[in-house]
């Protein structure tokens, strides 16, 4: 997955938002691992990479 990708997924996500927190919640969760996977993060205080916390 590119980059590109990546950033017209979450594009695509985010146009399904639809400003009920419980209703977002599981989208906002997909943005978030998608951010950042396409950041190259990974939790604070994280030994390994994100596999371990299921990102």
């Amino acid at each position: 997955m590119t980059a590109e990708d990546i950033q017209a997924e979450i594009t695509t996500l985010e146009g399904q938002l639809t400003g009920d927190m419980f209703q977002d919640m599981d989208i906002k969760d997909k943005i978030h691992n998608l951010k950042m996977k396409l950041n190259g993060t990974k939790p604070m205080d994280q030994m390994i990479e994100c596999e371990g916390c299921g990102s």
